[in-house]
């Protein structure tokens, strides 16, 4: 994995003081029980409106996330351009409670598909279905409610989105949720799809591809486009909710719709860019991994089949403030890369930074290798100063 290696280009925009922070908060989210008290803590916080953004903001907020407003992302936007790396970013509100809050969460994404029209470091908008569904909507979706007014409001805000970014030419992608929310939106998605990809790929469904049906489907989906006549967008996510997925399994007396292992998942993950690349002529392909075996897998089979590196139909991503050993040193070979750049005020974000916190908590995992590169690169810098 010698392209990922080069800790020089991995951190050129980090200084020696940037280093020094991320060394400490990825060792203090190596601790389990450190991590889960902190979310904890975070949580009750959050339920009591305590302000805790003096703490946050120039902590983890700073290392994961672009800023409290798309002005503040503007900047890591363009530091992050300098080293060939674009961002995607993404106004990061989940679960919104009232109308007037979905209203401005829209409003938001909304101008974020102008900012990425006006700029070409922001190739693709993205929007979080659950940000855009009144209360309730989605639970009943699917039910003897799917009709009700809260579903047909989220139908609506969706398909608006869809043709906002359709009129500016800005690829839109979908996020995924969780099982009994996603069919209502792959249903949308492929409506969306049709009205819009006509020419190349607009919107992107994201397959979480934990899910043992996530091969299949997408393979399905890839056919309807060829009968149909559109373009598919996808983008390819292992998955962020496995313990809730197998958690609802158990109580509610079904069988878990998540593979068994994480060999299973690597393994439908890898299948799945694959069917990506072999479908390349109709099909466009977000990956968004840190792995390092599938990116290493996704470009040897663009080589091997004679495809460019920076083919505007292939992106891959990494989370902003992680895998800079893989973001960096891919661009520097010009492939496309995009780092997801999440943005907002501090307390739309205390979701998305516990979920990364616990994502990095094992020493032997994340936290371990971000770690690891980055002691490299002090190490580097110390023998060359």
């Amino acid at each position: 994995m010698e392209i990922f290696h080069n800790t020089q280009i991995a951190f050129k925009n980090r200084s020696d003081s940037d280093l020094k922070k991320a060394r400490i908060l990825f060792r203090l989210m190596g601790y389990p029980f450190l991590t889960g008290l902190t979310a904890l803590l975070a949580k009750i916080a959050l339920r009591l409106r305590i302000p805790i953004g003096w703490i946050v903001k120039p902590t983890v907020f700073r290392l994961f996330c672009g800023g409290e407003t798309l002005n503040e992302a503007k900047a890591v936007v363009d530091r992050l351009a300098t080293q060939n790396v674009r961002s995607v970013a993404d106004f990061a509100a989940e679960n919104r409670e009232s109308e007037e809050e979905i209203r401005q969460v829209i409003n938001e994404i909304t101008a974020s598909m102008d900012f990425a029209k006006a700029n070409q470091a922001v190739p693709f908008s993205v929007f979080k279905p659950t940000a855009i569904a009144p209360p309730g909507a989605l639970e009943e979706a699917g039910s003897a409610g799917d009709k009700s007014p809260q579903v047909e409001k989220f139908r609506e805000n969706f398909r608006y989105l869809c043709h906002y970014a359709s009129e500016r030419g800005i690829p839109v992608m979908v996020d995924a949720e969780e099982c009994h929310y996603q069919q209502i939106i792959d249903d949308l998605c492929t409506r969306m799809m049709e009205l819009y990809n006509k020419d190349r790929a607009i919107v992107f469904n994201t397959l979480q591809m934990y899910r043992h049906d996530r091969l299949d489907y997408l393979k399905q989906a890839i056919g309807r486009a060829r009968e149909k006549q559109y373009y598919t967008g996808f983008k390819l996510v292992r998955g962020a909710y496995m313990d809730q997925e197998r958690e609802r399994a158990g109580k509610m007396g079904y069988p878990s719709p998540i593979h068994p292992d994480k060999e299973s998942t690597d393994r439908a993950f890898n299948d799945a860019v694959v069917m990506c690349l072999d479908n390349i002529d109709i099909t466009s392909l977000f990956a968004g991994t840190h792995n390092e075996e599938s990116l290493l897998l996704l470009m040897e089979r663009m080589k091997a089949a004679n495809i460019q590196n920076d083919d505007p139909r292939i992106y891959s991503s990494q989370l902003y403030g992680m895998s800079d050993h893989i973001s960096f040193n891919m661009a520097a070979h010009d492939y496309n890369v995009a780092k997801y750049l999440p943005y907002g005020p501090i307390r739309y974000l205390i979701p998305y930074l516990i979920r990364r916190a616990e994502e990095n908590r094992s020493v032997a995992g994340q936290s371990g290798r971000e770690l690891h590169y980055i002691n490299l690169e002090a190490r580097r810098r110390k023998k060359h100063s």
